[in-house]
């Protein structure tokens, strides 16, 4: 049986990923659970997040959730969407500085009230559709066409200079990570399950990853 556990730890875009997993895998058992039990038993497990990530970690470190995903994340398909990406590197610049979970050593800048392209100001928060440069020849990207376009909705973002675990990139004033992958880890910046027909294929190949490579 494949069962998908999609963390519930009240910020995250739990229906639509939970519909978005239910439609890429109609014979997986998806749940949307904040039971620890439950979570532990899971094939694969999935850490969603919007919204700010000083609530988020709150949330996290209250209910346990970090302790939780140290340990599944080391031993099964595991997935980070969005601020659930951010919550797994080693610390956020918002709201003056926040510890995140630190399973990647990587830190989460803002974007600036002055972020300008060709000399023109962009918006932040970045939202809308980006391409996607694939750096890594990972299972996740299979049936994905390089440069694919995804939606994204964040004011933070992980560097891509010099991230050795960087498995896409994209441009928004600066180039940042995308998604970044180590071992049977995948984490991405925008939300596959807002992303059309390239977001559902990297959903469906997360639902029939092994972990590796």
């Amino acid at each position: 049986m494949n069962t998908v556990a999609i963390i519930d730890y009240g910020m995250g875009n739990l229906h639509s990923a939970r519909k978005a997993v239910e439609h890429v895998a109609p014979d997986a058992t998806v749940l949307v659970t904040d039971n620890a039990d439950q979570i532990r038993e899971a094939d694969r497990v999935i850490l969603p997040g919007v919204g700010a990530i000083r609530d988020c970690m709150a949330e996290i470190r209250r209910l346990g959730v970090d302790t939780l995903v140290r340990e599944v994340s080391a031993d099964r398909p595991f997935l980070g969407i969005c601020v659930g990406m951010q919550a797994i590197m080693s610390r956020s610049e918002e709201n003056g500085g926040v510890d995140c979970i630190n399973l990647f050593d990587s830190q989460v800048r803002f974007f600036g009230e002055n972020l300008t392209e060709n000399g023109e100001r962009l918006k932040v928060p970045h939202m809308g559709w980006n391409q996607v440069w694939q750096t890594q020849d990972h299972p996740l990207w299979h049936g994905i066409d390089d440069g694919d376009r995804f939606y994204f909705v964040h004011s933070y973002y992980v560097e891509s200079a010099g991230n050795d675990d960087i498995a896409g990139r994209t441009h928004y004033g600066v180039d940042l990570a995308a998604a970044v992958a180590r071992d049977n880890i995948f984490a991405a910046q925008f939300h596959p399950e807002k992303s059309a027909r390239a977001g559902l294929q990297l959903l469906k190949n997360f639902t029939g990853w092994s972990g590796k490579n």
